[in-house]
């Protein structure tokens, strides 16, 4: 069982970091410190981008139709970030560590 946490755990401080590097290379672009013409960026961040958007996508549809515009901030990062370690602690600490 405690190998069933550990992965649980790792794989959501994974995904964890890939939202950070997204946010991260988001910004990086926006600010144009980095070049997406460059074969090695756009190869990162379209790697950042597949692996995030399934679930920066329903959230940022979902924030925009609750909130409507806000101003070009967008906050699904965030709301991704505190679900994933919401979950992550609901998972590791109160389900699968009594079963140990």
């Amino acid at each position: 069982m405690d190998a069933v946490i550990w992965l649980v755990n790792t794989a959501a401080l994974i995904y964890f970091w890939l939202l950070i590097a997204q946010v991260a290379m988001s910004w990086l672009v926006s600010f144009r410190i980095v070049d997406t013409r460059q074969p090695v960026v756009h190869r990162i961040g379209r790697f950042l981008w597949q692996v995030t958007e399934p679930v920066l996508g329903p959230i940022r549809r979902f924030l925009n139709r609750a909130l409507g515009n806000l101003g070009g901030i967008d906050i699904s990062p965030i709301v991704a970030i505190v679900g994933v370690e919401f979950l992550r602690r609901i998972v590791v600490g109160e389900i699968l560590a009594p079963l140990r």
